[in-house]
């Protein structure tokens, strides 16, 4: 199943509602530290709710590490600076979603690395700054997850 990935976030809400989202689509959730924030979090656990023993959660001591771990993986990073709109790829189910902190986004360094394999943005209405960290996460995992036919959905 696809691979969301979280690079340093920082709310402890988004994180547990990523975590529901893992749950419920299967896909695998990368935390890629610094963490913000603790993972016995209450907020963390309140957004997550009972969903934490149902979802794949891996914690990363950096982004090498992370990438270390999705040999041939692709890469997709979202970002409102990207001109490629999330829904024109055609996903595989060993895909990366990297997503950055709130509020901030994905550093530069992080765009520029020769292991992202494109940037992407999801649209929004023009003057907006951008959507919440978990909302956008679960737009594009749905997206990935409904272009292979919801494979494995029981609804």
């Amino acid at each position: 199943m696809f691979h969301l990935a979280f690079y340093a976030p920082c709310i402890p809400g988004n994180t547990g509602n990523a975590i529901r989202t893992a749950a419920a689509t299967g896909a695998h959730l990368h935390l890629i530290e610094p963490l913000g924030f603790d993972l016995s979090d209450a907020k963390l656990r309140r957004a997550g709710l009972d969903y934490h023993d149902l979802a794949s959660v891996t914690v990363h001591p950096d982004l090498d590490t992370a990438f270390d771990s999705w040999p041939g993986a692709r890469v997709f990073a979202f970002t409102t600076k990207a001109t490629q709109i999330y829904s024109d790829v055609e996903y595989r189910d060993t895909d990366v979603l990297m997503f950055g902190p709130e509020p901030t986004g994905l550093p530069d360094e992080v765009l520029e690395d020769s292991r992202i394999t494109a940037q992407l943005r999801i649209p929004m209405l023009a003057g907006r700054r951008s959507l919440n960290l978990s909302n956008a996460a679960s737009i594009a995992v749905y997206e990935a997850w409904r272009q292979h036919g919801f494979e494995q959905g029981a609804r």
